[in-house]
């Protein structure tokens, strides 16, 4: 018998072993190679050509004097930049646009938040809702301004507008794009009808993501199901990321704000905004490109000055405490108990109990209103000085609901 045999072991084969395949290694389709650069290719070429050309050479051409070319022909520093923070029409332009974000942030946040919680509400029919509401984001600007223009808004007694006017017993307007405050009731109008839509689901999607044991144990607390209170509370709270994108997504569009003021108002000194200010340099009779490229990157500071500014101040976080740190005048200061109070709380018996069971419920109703959180009482007795513990809470579990 062989030293093998008496071992046990297996007699070897020819064959080599096969190596078991590395599943962790990410598997590569073979044929992909060709046709991801044909798809990536046209976008990679109309990208570097129509944007990061274009920002990079307008970037060039603010340090230039270029006056109906292209081409730089004279160097002259930060000259154009200096000109822009003492340019009148240019200080006057940011003026129209302070006075449209003023009102057109507001209205819409109210307005669309206002429509998600409605469509929220609403038990059948959801996506229709979400659907017509959203329909008018796929039109053009251009399209909704002449819309505006020529049947809303034409100053005749046939428009619709003035035929509404004279329906509830008022004066026909003439000069709705060509005097003053009737020019904002249509550019504002306009901008809301177009944006409302879209901003109403970001509010809806936040809606839906708040998780319904915080309504259940509000309700259980005493707040009313679909009241002020319960939407101060709890809604609110926790809407603030969402609150604050929407804020900031609404304050990047006012300062983009063109199409409408272009066709309703045209390039009028009182309603101009800082785009179409600088498309007449730029684009207009002068075609003063060094400084149209200047305006630009100085109108896209302001945006990121102010996005810096209002993400610092709001912030995208839901943390009270963070905020608090950061903003020195939100800082809470420690509660002092009045003197009988804090008699009351060394000397013990019911008094004690009275305070201690103040405390508890403050607390809870803080917490409740501050973060959302909806979670049970600490397990234990509340203890000070002696006083019996406070009543736990009762919160609805999971056979309750």
């Amino acid at each position: 018998m062989s030293a093998a045999t008496s071992t046990g072991a297996a007699p070897r084969t020819g064959r080599a072993t096969r190596k078991a395949p590395d599943r962790t290694r990410p598997t590569r389709i073979r044929g992909t190679g060709i046709a991801f650069w044909l798809f990536f290719t046209p976008f990679a070429v109309g990208l570097l050509i129509f944007t990061i050309v274009p920002l990079l050479w307008g970037g060039a051409l603010s340090f230039f004097e270029a006056k109906g070319t292209v081409l730089p022909s004279q160097f002259v520093g930060f000259a154009n930049f200096s000109d822009f923070l003492t340019d009148t029409a240019f200080l006057y332009s940011l003026r129209t646009f302070t006075i449209f974000a003023l009102f057109i942030v507001p209205v819409t946040m109210a307005s669309s938040l206002f429509l998600a919680v409605l469509v929220n509400g609403i038990p059948r029919f959801q996506a229709f809702y979400r659907s017509v509401f959203f329909l008018p984001t796929a039109c053009s600007y251009v399209v909704a301004s002449v819309v505006w223009r020529l049947a809303l808004f034409n100053g005749l007694d046939s428009g619709v507008v003035n035929r509404m006017l004279s329906g509830i017993g008022l004066d026909s307007i003439a000069d709705w794009l060509s005097a003053s405050p009737y020019w904002w009731v249509v550019l504002i109008s306009v901008r809301l009808w177009m944006q409302v839509g879209f901003y109403m689901l970001l509010f809806l999607a936040g809606l839906q993501a708040i998780p319904s044991q915080l309504y259940e144990a509000a309700a259980v607390d005493g707040l009313n199901p679909g009241g002020w209170r319960m939407f101060r509370s709890i809604t609110l709270p926790q809407l603030r990321t969402t609150s604050t994108a929407v804020l900031l997504l609404l304050l990047i569009a006012a300062f983009q704000a063109f199409d409408e003021f272009y066709n309703l108002t045209g390039n009028n000194p009182e309603t101009r905004p800082p785009l179409v200010y600088l498309y007449n340099i730029a684009l207009g009779p002068e075609q003063d490109f060094g400084h149209g490229s200047a305006g630009a990157l100085v109108l896209t500071a302001i945006m990121v000055l102010a996005g810096l500014l209002q993400t610092w101040i709001i912030g995208f976080d839901s943390n009270d405490d963070t905020r608090r740190r950061r903003l020195p005048w939100r800082r809470r200061t420690p509660a002092v108990l009045p003197a009988g109070a804090a008699a009351a709380t060394t000397g013990g018996g019911a008094a004690s109990g009275a305070v201690t069971a103040a405390g508890v419920l403050a607390a809870t109703s803080a917490d409740l209103a501050g973060s959302g959180s909806a979670g049970g009482a600490d397990d234990g007795a509340v203890e000070t000085g002696g006083a019996p513990a406070a009543p736990d809470i009762i919160r609805p579990n999971e056979g309750d609901r």
